[in-house]
């Protein structure tokens, strides 16, 4: 259901819902509604939240799982902290993704 995936993604950034709704220019109880599945966003609302998570439209609709690599990168770089102890920062998240996406693409 794409409001669990909303939910999940949101959960992954630790944004609330109301953070959420300041982002994507929509209520608190929009999100609420797509979260519970009471109401589902607009194929233009979609665009925005694959855009704004990095994740494609047909992830958010079940049609495509997305790569596990990322997700694996998420979850571990959720339970990291930085040196001083600090919560990872947004920026600190997308360099260390960046990272390892070339390292395993040297692989390759």
């Amino acid at each position: 259901m794409i409001g669990d995936k909303i939910r999940d993604l949101r959960n992954r950034k630790r944004l609330s819902q109301t953070e959420l709704s300041k982002i994507l220019h929509v209520s608190q109880q929009t999100i609420t509604k797509w979260e519970t599945g009471k109401a589902e966003p607009s194929s233009s609302a979609i665009a925005n939240i694959a855009k704004y998570f990095g994740v494609s439209a047909d992830y958010l609709l079940g049609t495509k799982q997305e790569g596990h690599i990322s997700q694996d990168l998420d979850e571990a770089i959720d339970g990291a902290m930085s040196f001083d102890g600090q919560p990872v920062t947004e920026h600190d998240r997308k360099v260390m993704k960046s990272l390892w996406k070339a390292y395993l693409a040297s692989k390759d």
